[in-house]
């Protein structure tokens, strides 16, 4: 669904976006890492068309970033939910989502079930005649989800969509956006949320001017310590060790009657470590599993880029 190559943008001297080549699949929510400046609005904004690229390829829908014939097209199929909303604060919810309906040629009657659909949606129903200048900030980050998606598009870009939020408000959003994932929605989401980003995104990419990783929130955490399982045992003895040795699993330290094994899968290889220990006559009394967190790969990854 979303295809770059080298994409490179450029402000003067300074270099934003370096060479992201990227691919994020149809129905993916794919989510964008980074500290400020790291350049992940900077590529939104490219692959909507509302900057130019310096360098590099970029196709949305199999559309020709770049390319003036291809640009409405990709506008289009295409929502934004841009960090400033920039709603009609002199216009009611109802008027404003009415009006850029309007702008994408929806029908009366596709207007009127999409605007009730998302407001109430968004806990916005009661709210709908009320002027948008009286709206808190996260009342109009809500509208302008809902604006975002008034002409149903297949790709939606989200950029910092609960920044500045309130809890409430926050889960609000969250909520609302897996709903829209079991819609198979291709979702790119910029966020400074760690667990927004865990809890929400099917793959992570991790920016800051170069792609510096990307994978499952799984994949990355595992890309820094790896996983270790922690086992107490009543004793340790030779047979014990022995039958674990047999399992052909990562390095294994031994510190009195506790074993800590490197793993891969914990889920697959921690039953089997059980299993052999208790047949070798061993007493398990507690097992663990240690691992780097998403937090612990975002903060590594960064600084390498620095």
């Amino acid at each position: 669904m979303i295809d770059t190559v080298n994409l490179t943008r450029k402000f003067g001297e300074v270099t934003a976006v370096d060479g992201l080549t990227l691919h994020v699949d149809d129905g993916e929510v794919f989510g964008f890492l980074g500290p400020n400046g790291a350049g992940k609005t900077t590529t939104v904004r490219m692959l909507c068309c509302l900057i130019s690229k310096t360098g590099g390829e970029a196709r949305v829908a199999n559309y020709d970033v770049g390319n003036v014939a291809d640009a409405p097209k990709i506008r289009r199929l295409i929502g934004l939910v841009p960090d400033n909303v920039g709603l009609y604060e002199d216009l009611s919810a109802y008027e404003n989502l009415d009006y850029y309906g309007k702008l994408y040629r929806r029908t009366e009657a596709q207007r009127k079930e999409s605007i009730e659909y998302f407001l109430k949606m968004l806990g916005l129903w009661e709210k709908r005649d009320a002027m948008t200048g009286t709206f808190s900030k996260g009342m109009k980050q809500k509208l302008a989800i809902a604006r975002a998606l008034i002409h149903d598009p297949e790709v939606l870009f989200m950029d910092e969509p609960t920044a500045n939020l309130d809890p409430e408000s926050s889960k609000t959003v969250r909520d609302f956006i897996l709903e829209l994932k079991k819609e198979k929605k291709t979702i790119f989401l910029n966020t400074h949320n760690l667990d927004e980003a865990q809890r929400i995104c099917d793959r992570i990419g991790i920016l800051n001017t170069k792609l510096m990783a990307v994978g499952t929130p799984e994949e990355l955490e595992r890309s820094v310590l790896g996983r270790k399982t922690v086992v107490r045992l009543r004793r340790v003895n030779d047979a014990i060790l022995g039958a674990v040795k047999k399992l052909s699993l990562g390095s294994m330290t031994r510190e009195d009657d506790r074993l800590t094994i490197d793993v891969v899968d914990p889920e697959e290889e921690n039953p089997a470590i059980v299993r052999a220990i208790v047949e070798a006559g061993g007493d398990v009394e507690s097992l663990s599993v240690l691992g780097s967190t998403l937090e612990d790969a975002y903060l590594k990854l960064v600084r390498e880029g620095q």
